[in-house]
């Protein structure tokens, strides 16, 4: 997994490329709450994310809590048919904000 940030006008954008599971997941957490330090609001680019596990799942439901409890907010964009196949099944579909 490789992660890219760009800030953008308001805003950081994260894109996530490769694989996202157990090893690494940790990363993408740490990724996620440190530009809630920087910014209010943050894009998760998923154009080239090829995997997301369980393990990714949490850290984005932890990015997404944080979000909630502080008045952030938290985008998804290009997701890939695979990855929202997952997160319609585990519900996290209706948790998230997944753009096009």
């Amino acid at each position: 997994m490789e992660i890219t940030e760009i800030r953008r006008d308001d805003k950081i954008v994260l894109s996530v490329s490769g694989r996202v599971d157990s090893t690494n997941s940790s990363q993408l957490q740490h990724a996620i709450l440190l530009a809630f330090q920087k910014m209010n609001q943050i894009e998760l680019d998923f154009k080239d994310l090829a995997y997301l596990s369980s393990a990714g799942l949490r850290a984005l439901m932890i990015g997404q809590k944080t979000a909630n409890a502080n008045g952030k907010t938290m985008i998804l964009r290009n997701v890939n048919e695979m990855v929202m196949e997952v997160f319609d099944i585990t519900g996290f579909a209706d948790i998230l904000t997944i753009e096009k």
